[in-house]
C-alpha cells in the first residue's frame, strides 16, 4: 500500500479491505496532531477515508476511552460539528533508560508528558540479573506512586545502549556495558513486570521522543544527534524513525570530519565519536592546563565506576567555560565546529529539514552549540538554499531516552507504523 502524505502532514488512509488497525491509528494519530480537537468530516477529509470508515473508528475509540469528545465546532452551514480530542489520561506507557551510570523510570500519558519519574545511579558492581531485578521493582513502585491504574498500562519501553539484536531484544556487548553481552532485556523485563517489553536503542528511543513529543513528528525530517559518553545519531525521515537492517542505524563513532590547527597548517582528522566524548574532553582540558581530576577510567571499555567522576569533571570544563576561562571555551567551540560539519554532512546526506541536539551532556553544552552550530550548517548545507534547516536542542528534556522508551511503546500500539493495535486493555 502506497501511503500519499496530506499537505497537512496527516498521513492518508486507505479504503480497501483488511487494513482497519492502520486506518484506526491513522485516525488517531491525525486526532493526535491537533490538540484543538477534529470533526468527524474535518477527519475524513484529512485522512482520505470515507465519512462511514471515519465514524465507525471514532465509536470504536470513545467507547475504547483513547478519544473524547470536546465541545461543538459551529459557524456555518448545518449542525454544529462535534470536536474530539485524544483523551491523555486513556493510556500509559512506562519508559526505562538503562545508562551505563544511572536508571532512569518515566510514566507516560498518551501525548508522551511525563506522569512520574524516578531516577538512581546503576549500583557499583552489580551484574545484569541484579539490575534488571530492580528495575522491575522501581518499575512497580513508581506505577503505584503515580497513582495510575495498572489496566490502562500498555507497555514497558526500554532504552539502552547499542548494539542490540532487535529480533531478540537483547544488548550485544554495548561497550560502556561490560558484561552485558547477549543479555536478553526484554524477556527478563517481561517476566519480571508481567508486561508487554520493546526495547531499542538509546538514540533511537531519543529520536521517538522528538517524534512523538518534541515537534518532529507528521511528515518531518530531522537528524537527532544524541550526545551522551560517546555520539550517536537517530534519523527521522518522513515523520518516522529509520532503524536500519538491524536496529542499529545511527553508529557514528567513526565518522570522520576534518579541520586545521590555524591559517597555512596541516588539515586535521578526527573521528567524532572519539573527540566528542566527555573524558576525551576532559583530558584536552587537563592538556591545557584547565584543571587536573586524576581520572583513571578512560578506555575503550567506559567509564565504568568512575563514570560519576567523568561527568564532574566534564561539568566542570563546561562551567570554567561559561566562567570565561578562554581554554575550555576554546575546547567547546572546537567541538562544536566539528559536529557542525558532521551534522552538515548528515544534513546532505539525508536532505533533512532539522538538526535536533539532545542526550544527558547536551545540557551542559546548549550555550556553545546553540551560538556555533546553526550558522555553520545553515551556512553550508546544500539543502539551505532550497528549504530552511533548522538547527535546536531538545523540547523533550534531559529524560529524553527514557521517554523515548516509553514513546516506543506509544508508536508501537497507537501509530500508522504498527502492524497490530493494543486495545485490548
Amino acid at each position: 500500500m502506497q501511503e500519499r502524505p496530506a499537505a497537512t502532514g496527516v498521513r492518508r488512509g486507505s479504503n480497501l479491505p483488511r487494513v482497519g488497525d492502520y486506518n484506526q491509528v491513522v485516525v488517531l494519530e491525525a486526532i493526535r496532531s491537533h490538540p484543538e480537537g477534529l470533526s468527524r468530516v474535518e477527519l475524513a477529509g484529512l485522512t482520505g477515508l470515507s465519512a462511514q470508515t471515519v465514524s465507525n473508528i471514532c465509536r470504536r475509540l470513545l467507547d475504547t476511552g483513547l478519544v473524547v469528545e470536546a465541545g461543538k465546532q459551529g459557524g456555518g452551514p448545518g449542525k454544529p460539528r462535534t470536536l474530539l480530542r485524544l483523551d491523555a489520561q486513556g493510556r500509559y506507557a512506562i519508559g526505562v533508560h538503562l545508562d551505563p551510570a544511572a536508571v532512569t523510570v518515566v510514566v507516560l500519558d498518551l501525548l508522551g508528558r511525563v506522569v512520574a519519574r524516578s531516577g538512581h545511579p546503576l549500583r557499583p558492581g552489580a551484574g545484569p540479573g541484579q539490575v534488571l531485578a530492580d528495575v522491575a521493582r522501581d518499575v512497580d513502585a513508581l506505577v503505584e506512586a503515580s497513582g495510575v491504574d495498572r489496566e490502562r498500562v500498555v507497555g514497558l519501553g526500554v532504552a539502552v545502549p547499542g548494539p542490540v539484536d532487535a529480533a531478540a531484544g537483547a544488548v550485544v556487548h554495548p561497550p560502556n556495558l561490560p558484561g552485558w553481552d547477549r543479555v536478553a532485556v526484554r524477556d527478563l523485563l517481561a517476566t519480571a513486570t508481567g508486561l508487554p517489553v520493546v526495547l531499542d536503542k538509546d538514540v533511537v528511543a531519543a529520536a521517538v521522543a522528538e517524534v512523538w513529543a518534541g515537534g518532529v513528528g507528521g511528515t518531518g525530517s530531522a537528524v537527532v544527534l544524541y550526545l551522551g559518553t560517546g555520539v550517536g545519531v537517530g534519523i527521522v525521515l518522513g515523520g518516522e524513525v529509520h532503524r536500519g537492517a538491524s536496529g542499529n542505524a545511527g553508529e557514528v563513532g567513526g565518522l570522520v570530519v576534518s579541520g586545521r590547527r590555524g591559517p597555512g597548517e596541516e588539515v586535521l582528522a578526527w573521528h567524532l565519536g572519539d573527540t566528542s566524548a566527555p573524558l576525551h574532553l576532559v583530558r584536552e582540558a587537563e592538556r591545557l592546563g584547565v584543571g587536573r581530576w586524576d581520572l583513571d577510567a578512560g578506555t575503550d571499555d567506559g567509564p565504568d565506576e568512575h563514570g560519576a567522576s567523568v561527568a564532574g569533571a566534564f561539568a566542570d570544563v563546561c562551567a570554567a567555560a561559561a566562567a570565561g576561562d578562554e581554554r575550555a571555551a576554546g575546547i567547546l567551540d572546537d567541538l562544536a565546529r566539528r559536529t557542525a560539519e558532521a551534522a552538515t554532512g548528515l544534513v546532505d546526506m539525508l536532505d533533512v529539514e532539522q538538526v535536533v541536539f539532545c542526550g544527558p551532556v547536551w545540557s551542559s553544552l546548549e550555550p556553545t552549540f546553540l551560538r556555533v552550530v546553526p550558522p555553520l550548517v545553515q551556512a553550508a548545507a546544500v539543502a539551505s538554499a532550497i528549504h530552511p534547516v533548522e538547527v535546536r536542542g531538545t523540547r523533550v528534556g534531559e529524560d529524553v531516552a527514557a521517554v523515548g522508551a516509553g514513546c516506543l511503546v506509544l508508536e508501537d500500539a497507537f501509530s500508522p507504523r504498527s502492524a497490530t493495535l493494543l486495545l485490548q486493555h
